[in-house]
């Protein structure tokens, strides 16, 4: 690495559970090599709540944030209230004493839209993070905890004239909270050189597709001062996109995500969740996988790479990675394995009808490029 260099990894979504240090084994020395690491935390930690500590999310169990170099993540998303106004207050207050920036979160709505900045080497790098996808109780207020947010509306129409056929879907955000997010931007803006924008968007594990919001929220950001915009919450990679010369990750999918209560088990409940998601999602999940059981192509994941120079980024680019069976990252070059994560991340940009291309600039690091 250059010294002159700024090198700005992002991962996925990342929940963590009893015993979760050996689940970054794989990927710790190339987590190593950032000189920036920011990842989205899904979900609340704290003592003070029976089913969250069912689920094994004692705050100690984020220890590996500290032990694997992360120096900030991002909150906004939809399971931050799962353990109440608690889970929040916990989850902040032991990122706070262990020295990890947290952004998108707060015990009210000003505490959630405040922006973190993050300085290394003269460089300030600034970060902003929302939740587009819901449900309103997460949504912070003044009086309320909870996370920054996006309003999105959903619209159903037929496509042709038969009652109770197949819908065409609509998604917009509204005016109101998109100008409530690009008025956090241009105040930023001035104070880093480098503009980051998080959101938790998507829709959950569906290959390919974008819904017309995720766009428009992108563009609306990078209009507004943004140079990287970074998504997550759909537990599957979706395409890459430039606008205006700057770079969209429309989804970076999963990292460590222990997630063993979501997998069906041989006499689950017909009613039960792990049920509900094979009808609604269309997939069985792979029982040699019991922590992680997404969909299929979930395995492909990546860890989204921006280099900084001379207070600017001068590209953006992946390192692959494939899920293995124990659930944990692995990252891959292009000599045993990255190919196959190159052409899925290929596929599925061309599919959504994204103009990023990719070349490979290294065996274990993919550039992005803008294409036709």
């Amino acid at each position: 690495m250059k010294a002159d260099r700024i090198t700005l990894y992002n991962v996925g979504d990342i929940i963590l559970g009893p015993d979760p240090e050996p689940l970054f084994s794989e990927v710790r020395k190339v987590l190593e090599e950032a000189d920036v690491l920011v990842g989205q935390l899904e979900v609340p930690y704290t003592t003070r709540d029976a089913e969250a500590m069912a689920l094994g999310r004692h705050p100690d169990n984020l220890s590996p944030l500290v032990t694997n170099g992360f120096d900030l993540v991002t909150m906004a998303g939809n399971h931050l209230m799962d353990a109440g106004p608690a889970g929040v207050e916990d989850t902040i207050a032991w990122l706070d004493v262990h020295g990890i920036a947290h952004v998108g979160a707060g015990m009210n709505l000003a505490e959630a839209r405040r922006p973190v900045v993050l300085e290394r080497n003269g460089t300030r790098i600034g970060y902003l993070d929302y939740n587009c996808v819901g449900p309103k109780k997460t949504w912070a207020s003044e009086r309320r905890p909870g996370n920054a947010y996006v309003h999105v509306i959903t619209h159903y129409e037929l496509d042709h004239d038969t009652p109770g056929g197949p819908p065409v879907v609509y998604t917009w955000a509204t005016s109101e909270t998109t100008e409530a997010m690009t008025d956090d931007i241009r105040a930023l803006r001035g104070r880093c050189d480098v503009l980051v924008v998080a959101f938790h968007k998507g829709i959950a594990h569906t290959p390919v597709k974008i819904a017309q919001y995720e766009r428009q929220v992108a563009h609306a950001a990078i209009d507004a001062g943004a140079d990287l915009v970074v998504a997550h919450h759909a537990h599957i990679l979706k395409g890459i996109e430039i606008y205006k010369g700057k770079t969209i990750f429309h989804g970076l999918g999963n990292f460590v995500t222990w997630a063993p209560f979501l997998a069906p088990s041989p006499d689950s409940d017909p009613d039960s969740w792990a049920m509900r998601r094979i009808e609604l999602f269309g997939f069985r999940p792979d029982p040699e996988y019991p922590t992680y059981p997404f969909h299929p192509e979930a395995i492909y994941t990546m860890i989204a790479v921006a280099e900084i120079e001379d207070g600017r980024i001068v590209r953006t680019g992946y390192k692959p990675c494939i899920v293995n069976k124990a659930g944990k990252p692995v990252p891959v070059s292009r000599k045993d394995g990255g190919k196959t994560v190159f052409a899925y991340v290929e596929d599925i940009t061309r599919k959504a009808g994204l103009n990023a291309r990719f070349a490979w600039a290294s065996d274990e690091f993919v550039v992005c490029l803008e294409g036709g």
